[in-house]
């Protein structure tokens, strides 16, 4: 059943900005919400270093938790879509595979890799796996087995890194481990520009894909009828989706579950599978889940920090578990 759809957006709306607001006011310092505020303004807080703690750390944070949610939701309603599969995400295709396959090689075997070097890397390595799959995508018709295409360079990837961290050093495998945790906290006020840049392109070339991607939902044959050019949007999908997820992985390494996860919490929040009212609650939903995440890998008191994937995995796999269990019960790609 169709629910309004106003209700939903201004449910997530205020909830956005409420978490947003959070997410600046609390952390390791106790800041006071007014002088939070004052700094925000560009007035002066009742110490210098608050100023520091909000503008460079704490609102590059909940920007980068904002738009890497979206994104990584965004992407796995796309391709939850287009292969008509519920479990599929960002990280089905190997896309965040051969990301963590270029952060591997740079952390492992150059130590001397700057920030940008290993964002350059993830990549790079996003994007060969990418082109793998585009390429298979002109060959193969079968979206089923593109799936299984996707799954097994991941699975390529994953094997080629147990290699590299085989034969690494003890450090350098505590790195790289410690990466693959995923933290919305590597992105500062500096590099900010450029992840938004890239997520923002990606989610815009997205939004233009709801037609085709309504389209999709009666089936290949029927939108073809329409003048849709299937493998034309089918190729556009995944290099929409490979943007979004290759962005968040580079700058945040490996985030679990939002991807999978948040698609379904849209669905059932708003009951229609429209992308056109659809994407814009996956987005704000995927944006609100993240900042909770990142709200909840705060520890009280002593000032650290749990790891954001063992968040992501308490919220999300529930939401899974839900997914399967009532498979039979929900429609999604109706």
């Amino acid at each position: 059943m169709k629910r309004n759809a106003t209700i939903p957006y201004i449910g997530l709306g205020a909830g956005l900005i409420l978490l947003f607001l959070a997410n600046l006011m609390y952390g390791s310092v106790r800041i006071p919400a007014f002088d939070v505020v004052s700094i925000l303004l560009g007035g002066s807080p009742g110490h210098q270093a608050w100023s520091h703690i909000v503008l460079e750390s704490r609102l590059p944070q909940a920007v980068t938790a904002l738009l890497g949610g979206a994104a990584l939701a965004v992407s796995g309603l796309m391709l939850q879509t287009l292969f008509k599969n519920p479990l599929a995400g960002p990280s089905i295709l190997g896309i965040s595979d051969g990301a963590n396959l270029g952060v591997a090689i740079v952390m492992i075997y150059f130590s001397a890799g700057s920030y940008l070097t290993t964002i350059f890397a993830a990549f790079i390595g996003a994007a060969v796996v990418l082109l793998v799959i585009i390429a298979f995508s002109r060959k193969v018709r079968n979206n089923v087995m593109l799936l299984i295409i996707g799954i097994m360079m991941g699975y390529l990837a994953s094997s080629i890194i147990s290699i590299l961290n085989f034969r690494a050093t003890a450090d350098k495998v505590h790195q790289y481990v410690l990466w693959g945790m995923g933290d919305f906290t590597a992105v500062s006020l500096e590099k900010l520009p450029y992840f938004t840049l890239f997520a923002v392109a990606g989610l815009i070339a997205a939004a233009a894909l709801i037609k085709p991607l309504n389209a999709l939902l009666l089936g290949e044959s029927y939108a073809a009828n329409l003048g849709v050019k299937v493998r034309r949007v089918r190729v556009a999908i995944l290099l929409v989706t490979g943007i979004l997820t290759a962005t968040v992985t580079a700058f945040c390494g490996p985030i679990s579950f939002i991807g999978l996860a948040v698609p379904h919490m849209a669905r059932l929040i708003l009951g229609s599978s429209n992308h056109k009212q659809l994407l814009p609650v996956t987005l704000l939903a995927g944006a609100a889940i993240a900042l909770l995440c990142n709200l909840l890998t705060i520890v009280p008191g002593n000032g650290q920090m749990l790891p954001l994937n063992a968040i992501t995995s308490i919220i999300g796999a529930p939401v899974i578990i839900y997914v399967i269990m009532n498979r039979k019960n929900i429609q999604y790609f109706n």
